[in-house]
């Protein structure tokens, strides 16, 4: 993968290598989290690049159903302290990591168990879904099943799908989380859309060049232009938002918006 220059290849292997280290240490979930089959196929990805050729073919695999949940994690780090607030390293989770709960092992009146985890890093993230025998959706992964409405598995051509994103995003960036849950789409999968942004596996892959954004603040990336993106689908802002958004992230990055769900090898089962 292409890696930011404010950090380096050589240190990324390195806080990878630690990251699994990490996630070793952790002991099995206290209970069996939902995940869906997604059936194979394909999908005309957004991105025009030789790394996401259009169609792009993929397998089975089974998703999360719902976005982690602050209760979720809280139950994580509990198990796993090296993931606590506090005690990750900085290599591996800035400055807010967190901040949003009460103390690192308590959720407070703004994070309640049953809303999605946010203001978590990449690296955290998948130290959870290792946690869980999974791992973070590939964006082509994430593309293919967010690209479904309740009755379609591709409705990205649909005005009226593409209004109900865009009213999202004009809500103020204050708005309280609701809990997950959401309607489900096709697949039985909720909230991929109206609720948090997502983390996804190859999210420094997604070629977004440098430009003039603020790169201290991530929080402020959603609402900036994101002309240097390559699209094959420009009228779809919302999925540009987001390639913005997660292209420029480093692993380490944490925002108040952004969390995550996992994904493993189709069982055949459901649950």
């Amino acid at each position: 993968m292409a890696m930011r220059s404010s950090c380096s290849a050589a240190n990324l292997l390195a806080a990878i290598a630690v990251a699994v280290a990490l996630a070793a240490l952790a002991g099995p979930v206290a209970h069996a989290a939902d995940y869906i089959a997604i059936p194979p196929g394909q999908i005309a990805s957004v991105l025009a690049s030789d790394a996401y050729p259009s169609p792009s073919k993929l397998a089975s695999f089974a998703m999360r159903v719902t976005p982690v949940s602050n209760g979720e994690f809280l139950a994580f780090v509990q198990r796993s302290p090296q993931w606590q607030r506090g005690r990750a390293s900085s290599v591996l989770a800035d400055r807010s990591y967190l901040q949003h709960w009460r103390a690192p092992l308590q959720l407070g009146n703004v994070s309640l168990p049953e809303q999605p985890l946010t203001s978590v890093s990449w690296f955290a993230a998948q130290a959870f879904c290792e946690s869980e025998g999974a791992r973070l959706p590939t964006w082509l992964e994430w593309e293919y099943v967010a690209a479904a409405d309740a009755t379609r598995r591709d409705a990205r051509s649909s005005a009226e799908w593409r209004a109900q994103i865009l009213a999202w995003y004009a809500l103020p960036s204050t708005t309280p989380l609701a809990g997950v849950g959401g309607n489900a789409n096709v697949y039985g999968v909720r909230d991929l859309h109206g609720l948090i942004w997502e983390w996804v596996d190859d999210f420094n892959s997604l070629l977004v060049s440098a430009d003039s954004r603020n790169q201290g603040d991530p929080d402020k990336l959603q609402f900036c232009g994101a002309g240097a993106i390559s699209l094959k689908d420009r009228d779809n802002y919302a999925v540009l938002m987001r390639i913005a958004l997660l292209s420029s992230l480093s692993a380490a990055d944490t925002t108040r918006n952004l969390g995550f769900r996992c994904v493993r090898p189709d069982s055949g089962e459901t649950k």
